[in-house]
């Protein structure tokens, strides 16, 4: 329900065409979805109409660098290549806690999960959703904590749900899944070499920051805090309507049932995504420190997260 207010400001929300953040921006919607049925918001948006840019990660990685949406869904690996123009949001944000993206390779390979060793990485093909992606940034992490040479040029971008078919038909000795493929690698015959989510938590003692929600600098901070505060109320709307929440992001479950959508939800949208809180910024901190600190990404600076902790 928008807000009285007799002016109405457009806001270009990107985010992934996936079930979490079609979940925690479900209060949001103003379009008529897949399902063909007209949504409108849930909450007051305060005079803003948010207008929702569904793109893949790493296209709204790259439009980022341009400043071209108010808001978006950012790698947290991109956070410095954009940070001159975005600030992240306190909320929006995907915490792999004890779980985050994988390495897998095919069932019937020679190696298994038991004999497996990191030192067999760098002379295998490997497919990865992205450059810029977040998963990319920890295997490149969990590589140079092991003293391994990086894969170079045995590496390529593939659209992060066509990776699983692409390790299926043996194009690519491994695959970099993010997203719901982390629920149904399982069921195309791949078995898990690496969990960089569970790697990280064990190392580091703390969540992997995935993904984050970033505002343009260029509205203004009172702006910023009010889109911020508005996009927490979403997250929170949608926390406390779980089951409509997650009825509207199955359309964009993408073979998931409503079981394994609600389960994905859970991974990606929880009190992480409300604010991330002292854990959380310390955790955003780490992971791009080590970046820097490699040369892996460009040093940013203090980092602004914009909004209160919930």
């Amino acid at each position: 329900m928008p807000s009285s207010s007799s002016v109405v400001r457009t806001i270009r929300l990107g985010h992934s065409p996936d079930p979490d953040d079609a979940f925690m921006w479900y209060p949001l919607a103003d379009f008529t979805g897949p399902d063909g049925q007209t949504h409108r918001p849930r909450i007051d948006t305060r005079g803003y109409r948010f207008v929702h840019v569904l793109e893949d990660i790493q296209s709204l990685n790259q439009r980022a660098e341009q400043g071209e949406l108010e808001i978006t869904a950012l790698s947290i690996h991109q956070y410095p290549f954009v940070a001159e123009r975005y600030a992240l949001t306190a909320c929006g944000s995907s915490m792999g806690d004890g779980y985050g993206p994988m390495v897998v390779a095919k069932a019937d390979r020679d190696f298994s999960p038991a004999k497996f060793s990191p030192a067999d990485l760098p002379r295998l093909r490997l497919a990865i959703p992205g450059r810029r992606t977040t998963a990319w940034l920890a295997l490149q992490l969990f590589m140079r904590d092991h003293q391994l040479t990086p894969f170079a040029p045995r590496v390529e971008v593939v659209p992060f749900d066509q990776i699983i078919p692409a390790v299926v038909k043996g194009d690519f000795d491994l695959g970099l899944i993010i997203h719901e493929g982390q629920l149904t690698f399982s069921h195309a015959g791949l078995q898990c070499l690496v969990d960089l989510g569970r790697w990280w938590k064990d190392t580091r003692h703390l969540p992997l920051p995935l993904g984050g929600n970033a505002i343009r600098r260029d509205l203004g901070p009172q702006a910023m805090r009010e889109i911020a505060d508005i996009l927490q109320q979403s997250i929170r709307y949608a926390l406390a309507h779980r089951e409509e929440a997650v009825r509207f992001a199955l359309q964009w479950g993408r073979g998931l049932d409503g079981k394994l959508a609600d389960q994905f939800v859970g991974m990606y949208v929880n009190q992480w995504t409300l604010d991330y809180g002292p854990q959380g910024r310390a955790a955003v901190r780490q992971l791009l420190a080590e970046g820097a600190a490699t040369q892996l990404i460009p040093p940013c600076g203090a980092i602004d997260f914009v909004g209160s902790e919930a």
